[in-house]
């Protein structure tokens, strides 16, 4: 079965997708997520290059992608410096996140379906990208790593 052409993605709490749904103006994607720079190789250092960032992608009604807001918290070594509160990196991430979140107007969560896209911020790839491999083909959700597949029902696997 090939991609379709816009790519369900099944909301789910307490999960990678619990920060999906529909707005006023159309849909929403959002996370927050480590991630390297592309080309980073791992060697010392490497808590300075892995980055924390909030993300928040929106689309049109139909999937078409319109734009991404996307913030760096800070580095894995400065949350493992000060890991808890809200001064911590993961708690910048959490309230930069709620407030993107709330400037959405009309916002539930549920099940969206969107096109393939993707964005370089930071020198890190963002997006839903199409991916071929030994005549298999998927859609795969960046930095993030979940892939989406046949039958195409909206659900990921990491």
């Amino acid at each position: 079965m090939a991609v379709p052409e816009v790519i369900p993605i099944a909301y789910v709490p307490r999960s990678h997708t619990e920060s999906i749904g529909r707005y006023a103006d159309g849909q929403f994607l959002a996370s927050i997520t480590y991630a390297f720079p592309e080309g980073f190789r791992p060697d010392e250092g490497w808590e300075e290059q892995k980055r924390l960032y909030t993300v928040l992608h929106t689309f049109d009604a139909e999937g078409h992608y319109r734009d991404s807001e996307i913030w760096c918290a800070g580095t894995w070594a400065e949350q493992q410096r000060a890991p808890i509160g809200d001064d911590s990196v993961l708690g910048r991430a959490r309230i930069h996140l709620a407030k993107l979140l709330r400037s959405l107007p009309r916002r539930s969560y549920t099940h969206i379906a969107v096109r393939p896209f993707q964005v370089t911020v930071d020198g890190v790839r963002f997006g839903l990208v199409i991916r071929d491999s030994e005549g298999e083909s998927w859609a795969e959700l960046y930095p993030d790593r979940l892939e989406f597949a046949e039958p195409w029902d909206g659900r990921y696997v990491t």
